[in-house]
């Protein structure tokens, strides 16, 4: 079975996200199969900083290896206006669940913060994860040229009350 489609395979925590992971979300953020091609450039000068993660709710999902731990995803959820900001997981451990583990954890974070929705602003190639995640398309958004020269799905993660 290759690793982009093999289970996860070994223990994942998830964790609050400190000023020492910017780099590493940088990376991931910047290394993403997902932004090739035509939207490389979206990506191509993207910063993660210890700033960003101080101001915001930010997690990461770590794993252990023989290395010792590794950060594999991340997600950052804005409260207001409620939205998930960014959700990525490294290319190498795609297909695993971390990105289902990392939305839960959004979910479950978000219901304690009172919120009973959540807006994704996708791009094109992550609308298939959203929809098998839960989420509901609610529109579009619309091109804003040269930053974003694309129309982007808009999603909605409804947050049940417990």
């Amino acid at each position: 079975m290759s690793s982009r489609t093999s289970p996860i395979s070994q223990p994942i925590t998830i964790r609050r996200a400190v000023a020492r992971d910017a780099k590493r979300l940088t990376r991931i953020v910047r290394g993403s199969g997902a932004y090739r091609g035509e939207y490389a450039a979206a990506v191509a000068g993207y910063r993660v900083g210890p700033d960003y993660i101080e101001a915001h709710r930010a997690f990461v999902a770590v794993g252990s290896d023989e290395h010792g731990s590794r950060v594999l995803g991340f997600y950052s959820l804005v409260l207001a206006p409620p939205e998930l900001d960014l959700l990525f997981v490294a290319d190498e451990a795609q297909g695993r669940g971390i990105g289902r583990l990392l939305v839960a954890h959004m979910q479950s974070e978000a219901r304690a913060a009172g919120l009973d929705r959540v807006k994704v602003v996708s791009h094109r190639p992550a609308e298939d994860f959203y929809h098998r995640a839960g989420a509901v398309r609610i529109g579009t958004a619309l091109a804003n040229p040269p930053a974003v020269p694309w129309d982007r799905p808009e999603f909605e993660f409804r947050i049940p009350s417990e």
